[in-house]
């Protein structure tokens, strides 16, 4: 690749950096937006609601579009496009400031929506944009690449978003909602100087001539029925899992702490799955069978001592540093990891019925247990969840032919789930004002059959697809691609 093309790409993934960080940054917002604004746990989950439903706008938004008048990004450019979705994320960004000092809760949610709606018309833009960054026989790899990153900044958006809001002003009070003024400030002057890096750079001219078939015919191929219900149910049990959690560790039978407290906890949850996505892309570099075997072993290991060292470096800072200990016993979690990938076996139908299985176990587990093994558990989900999205994702299209881009722009709009189910689950966390519990246990703690039931779904989508694709005579044992 050349020195252009490297810095290109170099600039290019840094924009899914920023989809990570957010996406994670949320949970942090979500607590202090619930003291200051004085919600019930379920309106307190609209923060995620607000954020992802604007993925479901944008790309519906996008496929009426082009269904009407062809492709925009064939009219403006694929470069153009993706300045547009940074400037659309940048005003987002500042909404937050007017916001915080009207001290309103629907205008930050309407801030949050533009964010996501820009991250929409970026996610259109990204992929194609990076695979063409060289040759496309190793374009996979850079998607890898970029995935990386993403989860990279899922791992520490909540810290650096924490750190700003609480670590400079810790043992000060009540914490008021104009901390977010400037942590969004920066964050728009970010995503302005990144539009004017992709303006001036020289990324290569892109178009995309395929035109989307009108006649919906991805809905006569029941795996992309399935496969929109399952990405639906993916996304909303991976954003309730951490979303409802720092409501979970407020209770006494897990931790009996503050909210402002367990920022490293839900590092952890978003480190895990850079864990599960750094080791499923092994599987793009040609390595020898040994050598994947090996580095499917060292990999996880290697991540998760990052996540120790990011968390270490962030709560030395705020001088916390004892707080670290916190994480060291999650180890045990990332061998049952590494274990799922031996027996997956880089088989989609089969990970997503063995990861989805183990992973509705440790939900349960994490039900019937109080303390830091039922937090582990609940954290656990983070890893099972992380090689789930290219799983459904390739067994969904797989035999859509002319109807594949319909079926992806479908599938992405069901990134909707992650609107849906954190607030459904933070309903069930509410009932704690009403009741005393269930089961020998807080309603908040039991909200978490909801994550657990949505497991025994992508399990049981899993043989769904599988004998699906069997009846159509499509090989459905393909190597997992990570993307």
């Amino acid at each position: 690749m050349s020195t252009t093309k490297t810095s290109s790409l170099i600039v290019l993934i840094s924009v899914f950096f920023f989809w990570g960080f957010v996406a994670a940054s949320n949970s942090v917002l979500i607590p202090l937006f619930k003291s200051n604004f004085h919600l019930l746990q379920w309106q307190s989950q609209l923060v995620d609601s607000a954020f992802y439903i604007s993925y479901a706008v944008g790309s519906l938004i996008y496929f009426l579009i082009s269904f009407s008048t062809g492709d925009p990004l064939n009219k403006i450019g694929y470069k153009k496009g993706l300045i547009i979705g940074l400037c659309i994320s940048a005003i987002g960004a500042l909404g937050f400031v007017p916001a915080a000092s009207l001290q309103s809760y629907p205008l930050m949610l309407s801030s949050l929506f533009v964010v996501g709606l820009g991250f929409a018309l970026q996610q259109i833009v990204a992929n194609p944009y990076v695979i063409a960054l060289g040759n496309p026989a190793t374009g996979s790899h850079r998607v890898s690449l970029a995935g990386g990153i993403n989860s990279f900044g899922t791992t520490i958006g909540p810290l650096l978003l924490g750190f700003a809001i609480y670590g400079s002003i810790a043992g000060k009070g009540e914490i008021g909602i104009e901390a977010v003024k400037m942590p969004y400030l920066v964050l728009f002057g970010m995503f302005l100087v990144f539009a004017v890096i992709l303006g001036l750079s020289k990324l290569p001219p892109l178009t995309n001539s395929e035109k989307i078939e009108g006649d919906f015919g991805a809905f006569k191929h029941p795996q992309i029925i399935w496969g929109m219900i399952a990405i639906f149910v993916y996304v909303g049990v991976e954003v309730t899992i951490q979303s409802n959690m720092p409501a979970l560790m407020e209770k006494k039978e897990i931790l009996g702490i503050d909210h402002t407290k367990t920022v490293h906890f839900i590092s952890l949850f978003w480190g895990c799955l850079m864990i599960g996505r750094w080791t499923g892309a092994i599987t793009v570099f040609n390595l020898s069978k040994m050598m994947r075997r090996v580095f499917t072993v060292i990999v996880p290991l290697v991540a998760f001592a990052v996540i120790i060292g990011v968390n270490y470096i962030k709560l030395n800072a705020e001088g916390n540093g004892a707080q670290i200990a916190d994480l060291y016993s999650f180890w045990p979690m990332v061998l049952v990891l590494i274990a799922g990938f031996f027996l997956a076996n880089e088989k989609p139908a089969l990970t997503m019925m063995l990861f989805g299985t183990m992973a509705a176990i440790m939900m349960l587990i994490g039900l019937f247990t109080s303390g830091k093994i039922a937090l582990y558990s609940f954290i656990s989900g983070g890893l099972f969840c992380s090689v789930m999205w290219p799983c459904i994702f390739s067994l969904s299209i797989a035999g859509l032919g002319k109807y594949t881009a319909q079926g992806s722009s479908l599938l992405i709009m069901m990134i909707a789930g992650g609107a849906a189910i954190p607030p459904l689950q933070g309903l069930i966390c509410d009932v704690d004002k009403t009741s005393g519990g269930i089961l020998g246990m807080s309603w908040t703690h039991f909200s978490y059959i909801v994550p657990a039931l949505g497991f025994l779904f992508l399990a049981f989508f899993g043989w769904k697809v599988k004998s699906v694709l069997q009846k159509q005579g499509i090989d459905y044992d393909v190597q997992v691609v990570e993307g």
